[in-house]
């Protein structure tokens, strides 16, 4: 993506977080998270990756209301930015978002244990290697470099 590319997304970004939040009256649409939009070379549609709070069935009705609205959004991103071509808005809902939930759940569930830690690494003893990879207190050289070639 062009850098113009990436400052059109990152303002269609916030605008349609704007609209959402605070003017979209749906009742269907809860709490949304625009977390990032992918726009095509040409600029003509602009797919907006969305989170949902809540379960499967707020999610469903949370996307069907974004579907519906979508001829808004567009309009009010086209009023609110000056671009040649306002794109078609697509909303998509962002799985990302599930596998980071799943991962703080796994780790909710499975809390890293203590005890499990490798018994022959010492974490409190210093590097015994001095910055340029020798071994400090070599017996063998002075600077830690070895002679034998």
């Amino acid at each position: 993506m062009t850098r113009r590319s990436e400052r059109v997304a990152e303002e269609i970004r916030e605008q349609t977080a704007k609209i959402i939040e605070l003017e979209l009256k749906d009742p269907r649409i809860g709490f949304v998270t625009v977390t990032r939009v992918s726009l095509t070379a040409d600029l003509r549609f602009a797919r907006v990756h969305v989170g949902v709070l809540g379960d499967e069935e707020q999610r469903r009705k949370t996307m069907q209301g974004l579907k519906q609205a979508t001829g808004f959004v567009r309009r009010q991103i086209g009023q609110r930015m000056r671009m040649r071509y306002t794109p078609e808005v697509l909303f998509e809902y962002d799985r990302g978002l599930d596998a980071s939930d799943r991962v703080q759940e796994l780790l909710r569930e499975n809390p890293p244990r203590p005890d499990l830690e490798d018994p022959d690494v010492d974490v409190s003893a210093p590097d015994a290697r001095e910055p340029n990879g020798a071994v400090a207190n070599d017996p063998g050289s002075v600077d830690g470099s070895s002679s034998e070639g």
